[in-house]
């Protein structure tokens, strides 16, 4: 898995293109700027974007190709990230460390999901806050009428409303939907999509 990644990122044209995520861009302006953590987040799109917003930003990933693009974006738009190479369950943050975690298109293996979220949980502060986009379950039938849309191949790895209040059950559910929406980032995310979106306050 490493690999594909390491060679989606070292394709001419960035994957999901330079631009944040629509979503990330609607509500992290909302948040008053603080210490942020973005998993596996790649060439850095959003990462770097909250940095030009004013935020002390964080990220890892497993790829050593999207730290290399996303410290040449950040490096291009004036800004400095802290990105780490890291795989889940290996990546090691101090419990309230942060002030937000911006999760997107975040698919975490079947075995590991729940377990992560918990993990992911411990490093956000009590009263921070979490932004999160991602594919449903349904758009699995979406992807496989048009690949280019992009998604994991195992259902399972996409996400339902209720596996979202299981493993968050201790946030203040700010908004909570399943949405059609139609993508257009880069060549990786390109057409119409199933996707849940969460923006949680941790109440405990």
């Amino acid at each position: 898995m490493k690999e594909f990644w390491d060679d989606r990122y070292s394709q001419e044209q960035f994957a999901y293109g330079e631009e944040p995520n629509s979503f990330v861009k609607d509500q992290l302006p909302l948040l008053t700027p603080g210490r942020i953590l973005f998993p596996a987040e790649g060439e850095g799109r959003n990462a770097v974007y909250a940095a030009q917003l004013g935020w002390d930003v964080s990220a890892f990933d497993f790829s050593s190709k999207g730290k290399e693009r996303a410290d040449q974006l950040a490096a291009s738009k004036n800004v400095s990230i802290n990105y780490r190479v890291s795989s889940f369950m290996e990546e090691q943050y101090a419990p309230g460390e942060f002030d937000a975690l911006c999760l997107t298109f975040v698919h975490f293996t079947p075995d590991i999901k729940s377990a992560m979220h918990k993990r992911l949980n411990t490093y956000l502060k009590v009263g921070g806050y979490i932004v999160f986009e991602a594919f449903s379950k349904e758009h699995r039938e979406l992807n496989k009428v048009n690949p280019a849309v992009g998604g994991p191949p195992d259902t399972n790895m996409m996400y339902a409303v209720s596996e979202i209040k299981r493993d968050f059950d201790n946030y203040e559910l700010i908004l909570l939907e399943k949405k059609m929406v139609d993508l257009n980032e880069g060549f990786g995310h390109v057409g119409e999509s199933s996707v849940i979106r969460f923006i949680g306050k941790k109440l405990k």
